[in-house]
Formats: structure tokens, sequence, C-alpha cells
């Protein structure tokens, strides 16, 4: 038969039955790097993938996005394999990614967290070395769900058995690695010899797990302190162990049992109490003289808009009343706004800013002149002439929404007291299962993918395609700050993938199958596959979820 290979552009000869880790030898050096895992009709597959018919296949190698993504999950493997061996009767649980690795922690038998010493934390590393040198195979297997609950079962793998027995799959495929089996959402590497490069590090109560660095593949990435960030994914990990729904097994029971709406109340509850303790505090320092002006940043979709209205809200329970402006407004003209590297306007850059004219605005407001607010028309590209007056008055602050909100050049000149920073972000604390964590990115993805066809009659292709771009611009203006925040909301809803599922679905097939966009639509539409959907008029109108499915009794 006749494969398609897209690392050569041209068509190979091979028998059927083959599988790809045979095709990279036959290929030998026409690929230009080790393969880990490859794309076949634009579907990832692990090496181990046999081809029985025609198809187009492209290898990818571990600095790749997907053979990232396949690295990492082999990774946590090899950590479960290490723990069995090192600590046996204990539970790994994969909670969440944080200061460039993936924070883990133990559990007992009967769900209580054990702390990890630095002794156990190196033996655990040290089995991890022994197993990378020889090179075991991860073996790929798919067989029925009954018979492969059963083998979960026996590992006491109550998390997957669950998660199974909710998604009702004929067949299910996993992987088993010196004896002991796992699943995982997506392909693992063809071995633990492609794993010699990564680091395990005693981390909190627990430890981190830590991939090879995405500027050095050779050396493992180095930990930075998000302590910040932590304590938000660590009040939302025991919130949802309160409510009992940690994983997507326990959430699809819960849908299941027709119990989604007081789970949902609570969640939206939740989100009331964390605005509301911010608000508090923003009172607090207002009425010493401080907070007078709040800014909210975050990345794309994290639902920064309807997170500043319902601010304003809460701040005026606290006798204040907020006044808004739109950096969109300060934008300079188009023909000034600087160039990315592909030669197109990067609007995400902080200097498509007239920060001069913030900078003025800001200082005379808070002298208690009057100002006009610039208007920006980007039918134009240029500012425009209106009278926008705006003065603050006794008991009145300004909230300020934008990418840029936690940068110190934003609010240059002006007292550190004066300005308070919020950082939202949807920090998904949802699992798939112990040792699958659902990414705050795809989170965010899915989010925009809906909104961009309700409000902007985009396709699911070109948000898939933008979304390359709009990440690398999160990484230069929105995280390296995100601790410079004074407080930080966590946008996320227990129960938001099972809404977003029938939304996101329907869209994410209309990616036409020979883009190379469908590799990451096929993967989230995996994603969606765990989960019993929830119907959205369940949702209320208030919810921070509206923002994206649109029905928000909130004017945007």
């Amino acid at each position: 038969m006749q494969l398609y290979c897209l690392n050569i552009k041209e068509y190979i000869g091979v028998p059927g039955g083959i599988t790809l880790s045979q095709i990279a030898s036959i290929l030998g050096d026409r690929l230009p790097f080790r393969p880990v895992c490859a794309t076949v009709n634009n579907k990832a597959e692990a090496l181990s993938f046999p081809l029985y018919a025609p198809k187009q296949i492209e290898f990818a190698d571990a600095r790749s996005p997907l053979g990232r993504r396949a690295v990492v999950r082999s990774l946590c493997m090899m950590l479960y394999r290490a723990v069995a061996t090192c600590l046996p009767g204990l539970t790994l649980r994969m909670e969440h990614s944080v200061s460039r690795g993936y924070y883990c922690r133990l559990f007992t038998s009967d769900d209580t967290p054990r702390n990890v010493s630095p002794d156990e934390v190196a033996m655990i590393r040290e089995e991890m070395c022994a197993l990378a040198e020889r090179e075991l195979p991860f073996e790929r297997h798919e067989k029925l769900t009954s018979d492969v609950i059963e083998i979960f079962k026996a590992q006491h793998l109550d998390s997957k058995v669950l998660l199974l027995e909710t998604t009702g799959e004929l067949y299910t495929t996993y992987y088993t690695l010196d004896g002991l089996a796992d699943s995982y959402y997506g392909p693992l590497v063809p071995d633990t010899g492609c794993l010699r490069v990564f680091g395990l590090e005693s981390f909190r109560e627990g430890m981190l797990l830590l991939p090879p660095s995405a500027e050095d593949p050779q050396a493992a990435a180095v930990p930075c302190e998000q302590p910040r960030l932590f304590k938000a994914f660590t009040d939302y990990l025991n919130f949802n162990r309160v409510i009992k729904v940690s994983t997507v097994g326990e959430l699809n029971r819960v849908v299941q049992r027709r119990e989604t709406a007081e789970l949902i109340n609570v969640a939206e509850a939740m989100h009331d109490k964390l605005l509301g303790r911010i608000s508090d505090e923003i009172a607090a320092r207002y009425r010493q003289g401080g907070a007078r002006v709040i800014t909210l940043a975050g990345p794309s979709s994290s639902g920064k808009t309807t997170t500043t209205k319902r601010l304003a809200i809460q701040l005026m329970t606290n006798l204040m009343t907020p006044r808004m402006i739109s950096l969109d407004d300060y934008f300079v003209d188009r023909e000034k706004t600087p160039l990315d590297s592909t030669g197109d306007y990067d609007y995400e850059h902080l200097h498509a800013l007239d920060l001069d004219r913030l900078h003025s605005d800001l200082r005379r407001l808070l002298a208690g002149e009057t100002i006009n607010l610039p208007t920006y028309s980007f039918e134009l590209g240029r500012r425009i002439d209106r009278e926008r007056p705006l003065r603050l008055d006794p008991g009145e602050v300004l909230l300020i929404e934008g990418i840029h909100g936690l940068n110190p050049e934003l609010t240059a000149g002006l007292n550190t007291d004066e300005v308070y920073k919020v950082y939202v972000s949807a920090l998904t604390t949802l699992a798939i299962d112990d040792h699958n964590w659902i990414s705050t990115t795809d989170s965010r993805l899915l989010r925009r993918i809906v909104r961009d066809h309700k409000y902007r009659h985009t396709s699911a292709l070109s948000t898939l395609r933008r979304w390359g771009s709009v990440r690398r611009g999160e990484e230069r203006w929105i995280f390296p700050y995100q601790e410079n925040a004074d407080a930080t909301f966590n946008s996320s809803l227990i129960f938001e993938m099972g809404v977003m599922k029938d939304y996101a679905e329907p869209l994410l097939r209309q990616v036409p199958h020979d883009d190379p966009q469908y590799a990451e639509a096929y993967r989230l539409l995996r994603l969606l596959e765990y989960f019993t959907p929830i119907p959205a008029d369940q949702i209320p109108s208030t919810s921070l979820l509206r923002e994206f499915l649109g029905g928000s009794s909130f004017r945007y």
C-alpha cells in the first residue's frame, strides 16, 4: 500500500499491518530527528499504531507540541510505575500544572493525603532514572471496556474505573509498562529511553515533576515560585473534595443522578464568595487611602469582562461606586502599532497602547480633575473626537480591564498603594482521573471557540489557527506578571465542560479532516467524549459561563 509522509513529502510503499515505528526505521536518516509519536490523517497516534490502508502520516519529535504532550504523559506513567515500586499501596494523583512542572501528591488507601519526604522523592527519582536506562516499551492495548475495568480494579485505580463506568465506551485503549497498566488521554512515546531528561523535586507536601525545558530539551525545566497561583489551585482542590467532585467520573455520576442543580448553585456561590472577599479587601485598602485604581488582567477567555462586572456589583455592596474604562480606547493609531515577527500588527503588544495619554489621564483623575476619555474606532483604525468626560468623585474607584493590567509599566507613575491588581484565570481543577488532568489552556480554548462562533461568526478552524499567536502573546505579556497580583480569581466552574460539550462538539466537527488543525480539533473532541452533557438551561443568567454561551443578564 502507498502512504504519503509529510516529513519527506513523498509516497512510500509498505506492507499492510506495518507500524509507525517500523516506518520510521525504514526512513532512517531521512527523518532529521528521533520521532516520539505521529499523526495519521491528522490524528495523533503512538508509534506502535499499525496501518492497514493508505494514509497520510507525519512524524513528530519531542520538541513539537504533539511530542511534548506525549513526553509529559509518558513521564507520568513512568512516575506511576516508580511510585508503585518504591511506595506500594499509595495512590498517585497528578493535580495540576504550576511552577513550570506538574504537582503530584500521594494518598493512602482511605484517601488521606500523605506528605512525601525529600528522601522518598530522591528514591522515586532514582527508580525513574533506572526505568529510563532500561528502555522499557510502553505497550499499547485495546480491549473491551469491561475487561479494562477489571484490570484497573485489580490495581485500585478507582478514578479510572468510575470514568469508564460512566462513559459507556465499548472498547478502551490502555498501556502497560513493566507489567503495570494505565490509560492516558493521547499517545505515549515508544519507550522509557525517550525520557532520560526530567526532574522530580520535593514541592510543598508532594512532588513537582519537571519535563524537558522548552528552551533547552537537553535539560529539565527549572521551577519558578508561583505561590499565589498555587494557593488558587489548592483552594479549589479543597473545594472539590468537600463537594466530592474531583474527577470527570464523579461529575458524570452527579449528572446521571440528576443532581446537577445543587452542584451548579454551590459552584456559582463559590464565585460570589471569592469576589466578595476581593471586594472587601479593596474596600479596606480604599478606606486607608489606597486602591483607587483596580486593574483586572488575565489570558484570553478567562472571563475578565464578567468578572469585572460582578466585582463592580460587589464593590457597590461595600458602598463604593465603580467607574470603568477600557484599554481598547487607548490604542495608538493603526500605523503606529508595533509589528510582530511575521510583519503583522501586534495588538497585544504593550506599546500598542498610548501609555503617555493613559498615564496622564490616571494622574489627573486621582488628582480630582476631569478628563475626556479617548474613543478608538476599530473600523477606522484611529482615535476619533467625542465628548466623554470622566471624573472620580469621593467613594468612586476606577476599574480597568485588559491583558496588561498586571504590567508595572501600565500604571507607572502611580503609588503602588493606589493600585489594586486582580489576576483572572480559568484554573481548571477537575481531573479526568488521578493521572490525567484537564489543561487550563484547553478550557479557555473551548470557551473561545464557542464565543468566537456566537459573537464573531468565526469558525472553530479560524480560532484554532489563531490560538498559537494568542498563546505567544500571553507568554510574553501576561504570565510573567501574574504573581504581581494582589488577588487571584479562579474563573473556572467545576461543571463547565459538561455544558460546553453540546456547544463545542458541533463546531469542532466542522474542522476539515485534511487541515493540520484537525489534530487539535480531534484531541478536543476526544476530551469532550469523557463528559456526560449538562443542559445549559440550568446555568443562571449571572454566571460567568454566560459570557461565552449567551443569555447573560449583563450587557457586553
